[in-house]
């Protein structure tokens, strides 16, 4: 017999206003960019087993050869003007609601890489995914997501988008991820919450605000890696 998750019982109640909210973005966003209108990219949910993460397709579709890679500067032109704007209020990430009902992802949780990172660091992502399972956001995104998305839209060609993200990106979300690891409960999960809605409300905080936002604990253990 199958079980039934905290996650997805939560999604089967939240599973009726997405579908709403998926409906009416369907019929704004195909007319504007055509289709298709969902995307799915290959993600790990261990360090063996792969599935299928759920998105509203936001940007011009690449080369089935061209490799993928994190998201920076060299390819902030394929990101269309209404894809912007679903990636400002995270709205293209609503069909992750469908990986939450398949068991792939819970609402909470590190962020699930890219096969090819989880190739090339096996033993951080092993302790990364092993115990905890991948999720929609976490303590590495609500803390680290507008810092990354800073050094990344510097970069200019794929291969420096690559590079930062190797170095500059990907020890130190491991490291928020195994304090999350450590410490998850009730209360923190609320908090994750709590700062991933606020962020949604107010995408475009002034820098001063955004980081009396951001709490003690970015400050605490990151603020050596501040630019």
């Amino acid at each position: 017999m199958r079980y039934v998750n905290l996650d997805q019982f939560f999604a089967l109640l939240l599973l009726p206003v997405v579908l709403f909210l998926l409906g009416c973005l369907y019929v704004i966003v195909v007319p504007l960019q055509g289709r298709p209108f969902f995307f799915a990219s290959e993600r790990m949910k261990t360090r063996r087993q792969a599935f299928s993460l759920l998105k509203i397709r936001t940007m011009t579709p690449l080369e089935r050869s061209a490799p993928v890679t994190a998201l920076g500067g060299d390819q902030k032109n394929r990101v269309t003007p209404v894809g912007r704007f679903l990636r400002t209020y995270r709205l293209d990430e609503l069909p992750q609601i469908f990986n939450v009902l398949r068991g792939d992802i819970r609402f909470i949780g590190p962020r699930p890489p890219l096969r090819r990172y989880v190739e090339d660091f096996p033993e951080l992502y092993r302790k990364v995914l092993d115990r905890t399972p991948p999720g929609i956001t976490g303590l590495a995104t609500v803390t680290l997501h507008a810092r990354e998305e800073r050094l990344l839209a510097r970069c200019r060609t794929a291969d420096e988008t690559d590079a930062v993200y190797r170095r500059r990106c990907i020890p130190v979300k491991a490291r928020l991820d195994l304090i999350y690891r450590r410490r998850r409960g009730l209360g923190l999960n609320l908090i994750i919450l709590w700062r991933t809605f606020s962020r949604l409300s107010f995408p475009k905080l002034p820098r001063a605000q955004a980081r009396e936002r951001t709490g003690d604990v970015r400050y605490a253990l990151l603020r050596p890696l501040e630019d």
